[in-house]
């Protein structure tokens, strides 16, 4: 379906900018993605845009004995949503909650840090937001995504995503203002096999990748007047 994350980045930049027409002005729009593997297909989005883009790092909180279930997840800013749903039928305790908290805590910050370094996170209040990934299957984490960015009140969130399930694209209707997303098949297993190059993005290539966006993004020399 897609060659890479480049190549999915920049077939869905090219649909965005189809849909927004020249209603919009790039420089109102914030890409925020989720990394790791967002953050490709968000370089590419924002390039399109002619939008600043930045990483919006969610982490998800692994149920006690069954690390793969979610019973919620955290996000940047510091917000928490819960699963109550899981927290009821496994009887999870509020320390257990805290505890796994805690330690997912400590790996955010660590990776904004080694994302962002000391650039601030972008301003999201009263912005309009696409929220990038380069797949969703369960559509959990994105869902902790959007509700950690309504407590910070932009006007807008639209998902933008190459391809998703079938059943959680319809879900994610739900949660966001629109989903954008160019393929939403039934026969899904995961995000991977819709790739022909699938390799795991790296720290580095974030870090390098959010560098490139902020230099682009940056005035110039004559622009400023200085």
């Amino acid at each position: 379906m897609f060659a890479d994350r480049t190549d999915a980045g920049q077939r869905l930049g090219a649909k965005l900018r189809e849909l927004f027409g020249d209603g919009y002005s790039g420089e109102e729009i914030v890409v925020l993605a989720l990394p790791r593997g967002g953050v490709p297909v968000a370089y590419q989005v924002a390039k399109a845009l002619g939008s600043s883009l930045d990483v919006f790092v969610v982490r998800k909180l692994g149920a006690p004995q069954q690390p793969e279930l979610a019973m919620g997840a955290i996000a940047s800013g510091g917000v928490r949503v819960i699963n109550d749903e899981v927290v009821r039928a496994l009887r999870i305790t509020p320390g257990q909650i805290a505890e796994a908290s805690e330690r997912e805590e400590r790996e955010l910050e660590r990776r904004e840090r080694a994302y962002r370094g000391n650039r601030a996170p972008a301003d999201i209040e009263g912005r309009f937001i696409l929220l990038v990934d380069d797949g969703v299957a369960t559509g959990y984490t994105m869902r902790a995504a959007v509700a950690a960015l309504r407590e910070r009140a932009p006007t807008q969130i639209i998902i933008a995503v190459p391809v998703a399930a079938k059943d959680t694209f319809e879900e994610l209707k739900r949660y966001a203002d629109a989903i954008v997303c160019l393929f939403t098949p039934y026969d899904f297993a995961a995000v991977g096999q819709w790739y022909r190059h699938f390799d795991q993005t790296s720290d580095e290539e974030v870090r390098l990748l959010l560098e490139r966006a902020a230099e682009g993004n940056r005035p110039s020399q004559s622009a400023s007047g200085s």
